[in-house]
């Protein structure tokens, strides 16, 4: 090698040592500048994923605490400790627990109380169940948000045959969606419903 490809070579190398040293010297800089904020920022992520891992581990205590108190529940109905404590637990369950108790007995006492309940469908569910008269099955079949409107329709019109209302039970029956499945019972409900 010739002293001037040495001297190039030094060269080169002095310039890639000098750029090192700028970048490193520009991220220190940069660090001491924005320093609070990066620790912030880990601060905040840290706190998040704990809080996150803490609400799923909280949730997971629940569910398994409301299922162990429902499968108390289903070996002995008549247990107050675990009613309670799946009350405690999972509001929404107990009041799926309290309908399906309700239901299977016959409770219409049981059932207007859960008129109200926040669970997913069980107030729906429970003020169907409780309906036990034209007027009450109307009352429910009026509410543009009933699941069991057409049923209830239904229901509501056979009463009214039994009742010898031939006109009115028509008039409840064509009120029926034309999109039920209900339709051919519909169908001949109106045909055959005169006594």
């Amino acid at each position: 090698m010739s002293l001037k490809d040495n001297i190039t070579m030094v060269k080169e190398e002095l310039n890639s040592e000098e750029k090192f040293f700028e970048k490193a010297v520009m991220t220190e800089k940069f660090i001491k500048k924005y320093k609070r904020v990066m620790i912030a920022s880990v601060a905040v992520v840290a706190f998040v994923v704990g809080a996150n891992l803490l609400y799923d581990a909280n949730e997971k205590s629940k569910a398994a605490a409301a299922n162990a108190a429902l499968s108390k529940l289903q070996a002995d109905a008549n247990n107050a400790t675990a009613l309670n404590e799946l009350k405690a637990v999972s509001p929404n369950l107990y009041d799926v627990w309290i309908f399906s108790q309700a239901v299977a007995k016959k409770d219409l006492e049981a059932l207007n109380g859960l008129k109200n309940s926040k669970a997913l469908v069980v107030g729906d569910l429970a003020k169907y169940e409780a309906a036990q008269t034209a007027a009450s099955l109307d009352e429910y079949a009026s509410k543009q948000d009933a699941i069991f409107r057409d049923l209830a329709l239904v229901q509501s019109a056979v009463l009214l045959f039994s009742e010898n209302k031939i006109d009115e039970a028509k008039e409840k029956l064509s009120k029926v969606s034309k999109d039920s499945s209900l339709n051919k019972m519909v169908s001949a409900l109106m045909h055959y419903g005169i006594k």
